[in-house]
């Protein structure tokens, strides 16, 4: 992988991630999240890891975003946004985060295996989706379609409970 793609989407995860942390509104927030697991998939493609990159774009940035942002959206969130910033709050919260950064450069300083490159890894010759495929697919199918059933008559109650009566 290139150094400028790895520090790019470094970059990008760190940026949104901060930008969960200060957003708000509730929904840009889920919305950084869901950019910052998208520079966490491409990481993950850069390393040859392409089913946990696919993995992580299809579980986090698709079905759980998707869920959370239902979640934000029916329980109508904008309360959050007129709260006052505590100074006292954001100063420690700084000065942890300082404290955080100052001991991981402490250890990767005198890690001596952290100024060290890695072997490159064995090619493997077994495919690793075909094998989940199979496996999900052939013995788990009926567990499988029965929490999608499942998953679908949850978010039906759900609409139909948060569904308001008219007056």
């Amino acid at each position: 992988m290139s150094p400028l793609l790895f520090w790019t989407f470094s970059l990008l995860m760190l940026v949104f991630g901060v930008a969960v942390v200060i957003n708000r509104n509730p929904v840009a927030s889920a919305l950084s999240l869901v950019v910052s697991f998208l520079g966490l998939a491409a990481l993950f493609m850069s390393l040859d890891a392409y089913f946990i990159g696919i993995i992580q774009v299809l579980v986090y940035a698709g079905a759980v975003m998707v869920l959370f942002l239902f979640i934000i959206m029916l329980l109508d969130l904008r309360a959050e946004e007129g709260r006052q910033v505590s100074w006292l709050a954001l100063t420690g919260g700084i000065a942890v985060a300082l404290a955080l950064l100052a001991q991981i450069f402490y250890v990767i300083h005198n890690l001596k295996s952290a100024h060290q490159t890695f072997p490159p890894l064995a090619r493997s010759t077994f495919d690793d989706v075909r094998n989940v495929g199979l496996l999900l697919f052939g013995s788990y199918n009926l567990p499988f379609q029965i929490i999608g059933v499942l998953v679908l008559v949850a978010t039906i109650g759900v609409v139909l409970l948060s569904k308001r009566e008219p007056r």
